[in-house]
């Protein structure tokens, strides 16, 4: 097995189990306990497996007993996850936005929907549609410039995309 595997799979065996133990130890509401579960189950063991179905149905039962907005946008967020690794990007927006709407300080799910965008971007540069591509080129720096400002180091690529094509700070 490569090393990034095996360190993939003991960082999520070790999130599983500090969850758990958070889960005893943690004075929560059962609403709360109830979702941080389904939760968990839907990253940790449908999720980083592959069984996107599965982390599908885990995080749709954790938004029913979640109440907290802030909570709540991580879920959407790794439901939109799901669906951009499904390939399904309209669905994958609409959950980013939603995480969004809850959470607007969560540079992931800008990153993630620029992301989209520049697909969409190179997408129409493949199709013959300059006018498109840029459109969605200006949308997509529009997102990394709000996911930069919110985690400085965390976006290079992007940044260096930003300076490259003369979008930085426009």
């Amino acid at each position: 097995m490569p090393r990034s595997q095996r360190n993939d799979n003991f960082i999520d065996k070790t999130f599983t189990i500090v969850a758990d133990i958070l889960l005893r130890i943690i004075p929560m509401a059962p609403g709360e306990k109830e979702a941080f579960t389904y939760y968990r189950d839907g990253r940790m063991s449908a999720q980083s497996e592959g069984e996107y179905a599965e982390a599908l149905q885990n995080y749709y039962e954790a938004m029913r007993p979640e109440t907290d907005p802030y909570d709540r946008s991580y879920i959407l967020y790794n439901i939109g996850l799901v669906h951009t690794s499904n390939g399904e990007h309209t669905k994958a927006l609409e959950y980013y936005f939603q995480a969004l709407e809850r959470n607007p300080s969560l540079p992931q799910a800008l990153n993630n929907t620029a992301l989209i965008c520049h697909y969409r971007g190179e997408q129409a540069i493949r199709q013959g549609d300059p006018e498109t591509a840029e459109a969605w080129f200006d949308q997509a720096a529009e997102y990394w410039e709000q996911a930069i400002a919110l985690a400085p180091g965390n976006y290079i690529e992007a940044q260096n995309w930003l300076k490259i094509t003369g979008r930085f700070g426009e």
